[in-house]
């Protein structure tokens, strides 16, 4: 199976990037499944349903959310009917929707598709994200009810991310980690069998403090004093992530691969 991973969607650059892309990549990459994280697409804060539908008219079969899940209001409701969302499986335990869900691709093979949030440095103490995995897990093993697996750790430290995706090893395809906009230089496979990246990195104008415009964070961060709301950076988006080929008998990882496309950075693929 040939799957896609892109980082976090940022404002309305990054939708422009998913939106104008990734229908051709889907195609000249003969992609299989595809994710978005798609928790900053409106505005930097959140996802309406109107963006998230963008993002599933452009090729995402599945869009996760994150922190910031719920800041749009609509999510609340649309979270419950658009099954195709997945949010933080360790959120609020009456946050509407659902952290995992089971898809199919268009051949009929079983794609698991997670989300947990971390703990260290967020700003609100969400739920054991270890033990929750452990659960979703044990219940949908890897090669047997999904060929593939997929596990989107949103997370502020690196450590913990890493943590994560060797305590996955063995029980998914991807372990991959969003929110902090910055995409690593680790793609690996794992000895169990899991590919794994410490942060997919955004989709979005890399020419800006990730993700926003500069004049205000810079001010903040020289004068310690706001002026403004922080605002999308609107330039050329770059759109990142990683892609991950796995074995549809074991869902073990065979190749993956980080990528780059549009924008400022330097471009990659498989």
């Amino acid at each position: 199976m040939r799957c896609l991973f892109l980082g976090d969607v940022m404002g309305r650059a990054g939708r422009a990037a998913v939106t104008e892309r990734l229908p051709g990549l889907r195609e000249a990459w003969k992609l299989d499944f595809v994710v978005v994280n798609g928790e900053n697409a409106s505005n930097g804060a959140g996802l309406t349903a109107d963006h998230a539908k963008l993002l599933f008219e452009a090729g995402a079969d599945c869009v996760t959310l994150g922190d910031h899940a719920f800041d749009q209001k609509e999510m609340l409701q649309f979270a419950e009917a658009e099954s195709r969302i997945v949010r933080p499986v360790n959120f609020a335990k009456v946050a509407p929707g659902r952290g995992f869900r089971l898809f199919e691709d268009r051949r009929g093979r079983k794609v698991l598709v997670a989300q947990v949030l971390g703990q260290v440095f967020m700003k609100r103490p969400f739920d054991d994200p270890f033990s929750h995995m452990e659960r979703v897990l044990k219940a949908h093993p890897m090669g047997g009810q999904a060929q593939a697996v997929i596990v989107d750790v949103h997370c502020e430290a690196t450590s913990e991310k890493m943590a994560m995706g060797h305590f996955c090893d063995g029980k998914a395809s991807l372990v991959v980690g969003t929110h902090t906009h910055v995409p690593t230089a680790d793609a690996q496979i794992l000895p169990g069998g899991t590919a794994y990246l410490t942060d997919a990195g955004m989709c979005g104008d890399y020419d800006s403090v990730i993700g926003m415009e500069k004049a205000e964070p810079l001010r903040r961060f020289v004068t310690g004093m706001s002026k403004g709301r922080f605002q999308p950076a609107l330039g050329e988006a770059t759109l990142s992530g990683v892609y991950v080929e796995t074995d549809d008998r074991t869902g073990r990882a065979e190749r993956v691969v980080m990528v780059r496309q549009g924008g400022r950075l330097e471009q990659t693929g498989p």
